[in-house]
């Protein structure tokens, strides 16, 4: 084996071990205590964790043996699998990062506009209803990929598995509709989203940053007046308001209510968790949409390079995405809980 060549396969395999490593904690710190609190947030996480668990075991693993080794070697009736398992994992994954996008922008604008409260993605049952659909588009669009494949190679020692369609014009058909219907729109999709999340998350701030304004000026204003009055405004006999007991609830003035600090949590929660998957979203648009064009492109072209350098892109998306989640939006679910 050349140096490129291990360098290629060694990166493959820290790619495969760190993707495997953060799905399996994505998906364990993902289940809950008990079934009955079984919540939105934790469906989405653990059926992203399996989606892109397919592909660290059935996809990335052997292409891994597979480099290490110099060619392929599992057989065709393997090749089919992986070539299915690579479609299949991808089209949930992308489909999973599409609804956790939905979940999220819904709890943000429910709590920022809102003041809380359940949303639409909150009923479980909905949400098993569309996780169902995504994975049957996924197993009817993977499924020519079991069949139309083969191992070709030059040589005995330089085998490779390929797709491969009978009839041109039907493989670029069957492309152009499955790039479209299971790549093109969810980007889409999920990039509309995050613009929106981006611009309420903005609108927010401003809204924050203009409150503490006036409640600066009102601060001072109120300041210049007691200035003004001095001491002697006080009555005598009376404890001035600086020193003022705590009301007849036994409670101070300007104690806030726990429904007022809850609510401010849950809004920082939100916030927080909103902006991890703005930086979801960013991985996904730079992965995918690469990913989508060296698709065209190699189906254009049929160039191995483009279909070698979109099969690390999908590799790097599933290793990389757990974290991003493990150090956002699942570490502050976990919070949530205690």
């Amino acid at each position: 084996m050349e140096a490129e060549e291990l360098i290629e396969s060694l990166v493959r395999a820290l790619m495969f071990i760190a993707g495997v490593v953060g799905n399996n904690w994505l998906a364990v710190s993902s289940l809950p205590k008990a079934l009955s609190g079984l919540r939105t947030n934790e469906i989405l996480f653990i059926n992203l964790a399996i989606s892109n668990l397919i592909t660290n075991y059935l996809v990335d693993l052997p292409d891994t043996m597979a480099d290490f080794a110099g060619s392929w070697f599992l057989g065709e009736t393997y090749c089919g699998v992986f070539r299915f398992s690579a479609d299949l994992s991808e089209t949930s994954s992308i489909f999973t990062t599409f609804f956790i996008s939905i979940f999220w922008h819904q709890k943000l604008v429910g709590s920022l506009k809102r003041g809380g409260g359940p949303v639409r993605l909150d009923s479980l049952r909905l949400v098993a209803f569309l996780l169902a659909g995504s994975w049957t588009v996924a197993v009817v669009f993977s499924l020519p990929h079991f069949f139309f494949v083969k191992v070709e190679g030059s040589n005995e020692t330089e085998l490779d598995c390929v797709d491969y369609f009978p009839d041109v014009i039907a493989g670029q058909t069957y492309e152009i509709i499955y790039l479209t219907l299971a790549n093109a729109l969810p980007l889409a999709g999920i990039i509309t989203i995050s613009v929106q999340i981006v611009i309420t998350l903005l609108q927010n701030y401003k809204r924050v940053k203009g409150h503490e304004t006036e409640l600066s000026k009102k601060k001072d204003a109120t300041r210049i007046d007691e200035k003004r009055k001095g001491v002697d405004a006080v009555p005598q006999g009376r404890p001035s308001s600086k020193t003022r007991s705590p009301n007849l609830a036994g409670q101070p003035d300007a104690l806030p209510r726990p429904t007022q600090v809850s609510a401010k949590a849950g809004s920082r929660i939100h916030v927080r968790a909103a902006k991890s998957v703005v930086a979801v979203a960013s991985v996904f648009l730079v992965c995918w949409l690469t990913h989508l064009l060296l698709r065209i492109t190699s189906n254009v072209s049929m160039s191995p390079i483009a279909v070698e350098v979109a099969s690390y892109l999908a590799a790097s998306y599933t290793c990389v995405i757990p974290y991003i989640f493990l150090s956002g939006v699942k570490k502050l679910s976990c919070a949530c809980h205690s």
